[in-house]
């Protein structure tokens, strides 16, 4: 494999393995979490997720007319991921937690500021390092559903319809990947591959966050 994508995956490796070894990031692999725990997790989900659409739009209307050929791949991802945030309320429902407190509850700060970030680049940076969020998110979910999914559902004893959103991407993003690995091997102006290591590198810290701020005990 050669390309942009590859020299993304090359040089983002060390924060990526900052992230994957977040204490919480292990136990959720080894299926060792509480009910409460991964709750919290769709919870935060949920507060992000619900701005992915709204970041696409406004990703796709600064674009500057040299990434016209970027606006087919914007819409495919708007019509891919409307519904996601309320596919994370049905599984908090799922897990007998209250969903509508949840879309009511604000986010925790360290989830307010990553979607910040991602607002931020898009209006006073460059709109294109938005797509070093969707490396992250998108890499970090197929990892996490892949891996953690099925042992987390052992070990809390829930229904399929608890883990729609993570399985869903076990198997939907898995093709999302590739769309994603032909999309970024197109980038070829060096300030667009430029922004999108310098985004990626920081959402892995955001993200991370994200995730060292949810609760650490059973």
């Amino acid at each position: 494999m050669s390309g942009f994508y590859q020299h993304l995956i090359n040089e983002t490796q060390k924060e990526r393995l900052q992230l994957t070894s977040i204490p919480v990031i292990q136990q959720a692999l080894r299926g060792d979490i509480s009910k409460a725990q991964y709750a919290a997790f769709l919870g935060q989900a949920y507060h992000h997720v619900r701005h992915t659409v709204p970041l696409l739009m406004a990703c796709g209307s600064r674009l500057t007319n040299s990434h016209y050929w970027m606006q087919e791949a914007i819409a495919e991802y708007i019509e891919e991921e409307i519904g996601h945030d309320e596919w994370i309320l049905n599984d908090i429902r799922a897990c007998g937690e209250d969903a509508e407190r949840v879309r009511q509850s604000a986010p925790h700060f360290e989830t307010e500021m990553m979607v910040s970030y991602a607002y931020h680049q898009i209006d006073r940076g460059n709109p294109m390092g938005f797509f070093g969020m969707v490396f992250v998110l998108e890499g970090t979910s197929v990892a996490l559903a892949t891996n953690a999914a099925s042992s987390i559902q052992v070990s809390l004893n829930l229904p399929d319809s608890a883990f729609s959103y993570l399985n869903s991407h076990g198997s939907l993003d898995q093709s999302h990947v590739k769309f994603f690995e032909d999309l970024m091997n197109k980038v070829d102006q060096p300030a667009d591959q430029r922004d999108i290591l310098h985004c990626a590198r920081s959402f892995y810290r955001l993200y991370g966050d994200v995730f060292l701020s949810l609760p650490t005990t059973k």
